[in-house]
């Protein structure tokens, strides 16, 4: 009996362990429809909200890049940086890069102070479903 006991009190220790690491964690992804929210917001703090300069409709240019396709294109932006991490640094350091044609320094530079990381992981995972 004893021989059968060890192996299981093993095993119900270990399984646990085991499904909690496993898989593909969500640490870090926003909520898309949240995101959208967010973006169509007129203002974010005492700033305007992203909808006022970035069109989702391509090639309609309101003062920044229209954002539209941006998911196929973000990932290409920058060597070694994912899409996710482009848009996210683009949001929290937007002169960090800047697009071709457009000037820096226009887009506020309070971001990283007014958003929560949640709030910018959502704006990333609507950006993300532009496609």
């Amino acid at each position: 009996m004893r021989k059968i006991t060890f192996p299981l009190l093993a095993l119900s220790l270990i399984i646990p362990l085991l499904i909690a690491c496993g898989g593909e964690s969500n640490e870090g992804r926003g909520s898309a429809k949240a995101g959208e929210k967010l973006f169509k917001e007129v203002a974010i703090g005492n700033q305007a909200g992203c909808s006022t300069c970035h069109s989702l409709e391509p090639d309609v240019i309101l003062v920044g890049p229209s954002l539209a396709g941006v998911a196929g294109r973000a990932g290409e932006r920058v060597a070694d940086l994912s899409a996710e991490e482009y848009l996210n640094q683009s949001i929290v350091g937007p002169d960090a890069y800047t697009v071709e044609g457009f000037p820096a320094s226009v887009m506020p530079l309070v971001w990283s102070s007014v958003l929560s990381e949640g709030q910018v992981n959502d704006l990333v995972a609507f950006m993300m479903t532009l496609k």
